[in-house]
């Protein structure tokens, strides 16, 4: 078994699509490029109807807005001032100078229609989604109102590895992009490498609001999940029932989730999963998602073994076989991190490194 490291390019080398690509000797990197064009739907852009649920005078300040198209979300919190976050800005701004009202969430509350359990609800016919604040009375007190895209060829950057079929799970900070990535793997799996694909779409995060899937999923099937804690049997019921080749499901996070995530892979079927972490350190380290990397177990090690590790007699190992070999970090929306570095440049050109047996 491999021994787990400090750094991550431990486990990008013994996860590899290719076990034979890797080796013991000296390695140098190779920069490949290919072009690919980033573009959003214009459906999913259009965020005319996000900007409905908001006063009328936010409403007039956001239609001015030069960055309209750059708009990720919008902050509504009882008695404070309302603000804005943009793609590029480091924080968020105001965006009135007198502060939201009781009256005003209400309004908002009640265009949205229902918020589930889980306080998170949806614009049918939308990619966006609204997340509630309540008080410990269960009144709404904030709302954030995110505006949910649909970007073609934004997985380009792995297409190789959706076409080689292995388990791939995306790891990144809340709001680094990964739900628009499960978005866009769902059309291109489905509707471009003609799968069988079923989203198992949690608080309606990656088909939008409303019993129809939103097209940017394209011809993939979605299962609804009433309750975020259903998740895991809704997953188990999808490859029991409907005979998918994938199964997409976002923010796996608990030992139920993991669980059938172990199961389906075990009957043969792709996994596209995400889950929350800044690198995939965090992953080996939480006790419940470690076994989506195989685990961790501690090994003691004879004399002979242990002069090769500073002498230490004991070591972690990775205690089996992963359930996704492969695993990326989501840096940021234009650098993602898998056995090396793939990022877009300025131009969005595609950079990929990859590494070569050096004779």
């Amino acid at each position: 078994m491999s021994m787990w490291s400090s750094s991550s390019s431990f486990f990008y080398k013994h996860h590899s699509f290719n076990p034979n690509f890797f080796s013991s000797r000296t390695i140098k990197p190779v920069i490949g490029t290919r072009f690919v064009k980033c573009s959003t739907s214009d459906n999913a852009n259009d965020i005319h109807e996000l900007l409905k649920i908001l006063p009328h005078d936010l409403r007039d300040n956001l239609v001015m807005e030069s960055k309209k198209d750059q708009l990720l979300e919008v902050i509504l919190d009882l008695g404070r001032l309302p603000q804005a976050c943009f793609l590029g800005d480091s924080g968020r701004r105001y965006i009135r100078d007198t502060e939201i009202s009781m009256e005003e969430l209400e309004f908002a509350e009640n265009a949205i229609g229902e918020i589930g359990g889980d306080n998170r609800g949806g614009i049918s016919g939308t990619l966006h989604r609204i997340s509630a604040v309540r008080s410990r009375k269960g009144v709404v007190v904030g709302l954030t109102c995110r505006v949910g895209r649909a970007v073609k060829g934004i997985v380009d950057i792995v297409r190789d590895l959706l076409e080689f079929g292995e388990s791939i799970l995306f790891i990144g900070r809340p709001g680094v992009g990964k739900t628009t990535v499960m978005r866009e793997i769902s059309r291109v799996l489905s509707d471009e490498l003609h799968k069988r694909v079923v989203v198992v779409d949690t608080s309606n995060e990656i088909g939008g609001g409303g019993d129809i899937a939103h097209p940017a999923i394209g011809s993939a099937r979605r299962m609804q999940v009433c309750k975020a804690s259903m998740q895991h049997k809704v997953m188990i019921e999808a490859v029991e029932n409907h005979m998918p080749q994938v199964i997409i499901v976002d923010e796996i996070s608990t030992r139920a989730e993991v669980i059938a995530c172990q199961s389906i892979a075990k009957r043969g079927v792709m996994l596209i999963g995400s889950a929350h972490g800044d690198r995939l350190e965090n992953i080996i380290k939480n006790p419940v998602l470690s076994r989506l990397a195989g685990g961790i177990q501690s090994v003691t090690l004879g004399d002979q073994e242990a002069q090769q590790t500073d002498g230490r007699k004991t070591v972690s190992q990775r205690a089996g076989p992963p359930t996704f070999p492969f695993m990326i970090e989501i840096r940021d929306r234009h650098c993602w991190v898998i056995h090396k570095i793939r990022k877009r440049d300025k131009e969005m050109k595609v950079i990929i490194e990859k590494c070569k047996i050096k004779n």
